[in-house]
């Protein structure tokens, strides 16, 4: 256990924390979920670079990051369609497409290959949490009312596609088609693993 493996698991310890937080469907439990998740999806990128900085990249870092990852991302879907935000075929696709590359980088593995993450993965998660960030903001808002000017703003800003707002739904809908193309990207570069005897 070591500093970026050690951000890794209060990765964990954080998305338990934002599902009971949004549970409470309050202004408090919001707000709360909202810090947890914008500090958890920074935190993706602080474990991974003091990794590389400090030369800690170990195997449980290789496993865990990703599916801590996964875990926060597929938390807020499952926790969005649930309030009638986002499609639950898109929940669906999005957690489906991570089964998916998750099983072809076993099956690659024990094959001795290695199916490296491209860009377009990458943009894939930026827009995810781009979108899932805009909604907290959003439902923080709703229960905020005019309390806090600077928040009923950014709640204008990213009210979803029912309220006429547009910045919200861009976000989901880049974040889908960056799903299908990176997981097609996945399936087509491992496609001798799936042919294989």
């Amino acid at each position: 256990m070591n500093l970026p493996n050690a951000i890794t698991f209060s990765r964990l310890v954080m998305t338990a924390a934002f599902v009971v937080a949004v549970s409470q469907r309050n202004l408090p439990g919001y707000g709360i979920g909202l810090t947890l998740f914008i500090v958890a999806a920074a935190s993706d990128w602080l474990d991974g670079y003091l990794a590389r900085k400090m030369g800690l990249v170990t195997p449980l870092g290789k496993l865990m990051d990703p599916l801590a990852d996964k875990i926060l991302v597929s938390a807020a879907f499952i926790f969005f369609t649930e309030r009638g935000l986002c499609p639950v075929w898109v929940t669906a696709l999005i957690i489906g497409r991570e089964f998916l590359v998750t099983g072809l980088r076993t099956i690659a593995m024990e094959a001795g290959h290695v199916l490296a993450a491209d860009n377009l993965g990458k943009w894939k998660t930026t827009f995810q949490l781009a979108y899932l960030i805009a909604g907290l903001i959003w439902l923080t808002g709703e229960k905020a009312g005019k309390m806090f000017p600077v928040l009923d703003y950014l709640k204008h800003l990213a009210r979803p596609y029912a309220e006429g707002g547009w910045l919200q739904p861009v976000f989901l809908w880049v974040a889908v088609a960056l799903t299908v193309i990176s997981g097609w990207n996945y399936v087509w570069s491992g496609r001798g693993l799936l042919r294989a005897k």
